[in-house]
Parts: structure tokens; sequence; C-alpha cells
């Protein structure tokens, strides 16, 4: 894993919308895990490590 993957993986945990934002952009994975994360936190960090460690 390279340092940009860590720092993103972290992010994964502490701010969701934010690495998913990173890694994707204002598209709708982004927008998935915004409402995930408003309604229930952890399916939303879930999801932000599914974004973020995929290929």
């Amino acid at each position: 894993m390279n340092s940009e993957k860590i720092v993103a993986v972290i992010l994964a945990i502490f701010l969701p919308p934010l690495a998913v934002f990173m890694r994707e952009g204002l598209t709708a994975p982004f927008w998935i895990d915004l409402v995930l994360c408003l309604f229930v936190w952890f399916p939303g960090i879930l999801y932000a490590l599914y974004v973020v460690l995929k290929n």
C-alpha cells in the first residue's frame, strides 16, 4: 500500500464522505456514502473502505 491509500483508509474511518470524494469526486459513490453516513454511520464507513480499497 502506498501512502496515498493509507491516508485514504484513515479518512474512510473518520470522515468517510471525504475519502470517497478524494477517490471518486462528486459522483454517485460520494452521494451514496454521504446518505449512508447521515442516516447510519457504520455502513457509511464500510462503503467508504470498499470504494477506497477496490482496484
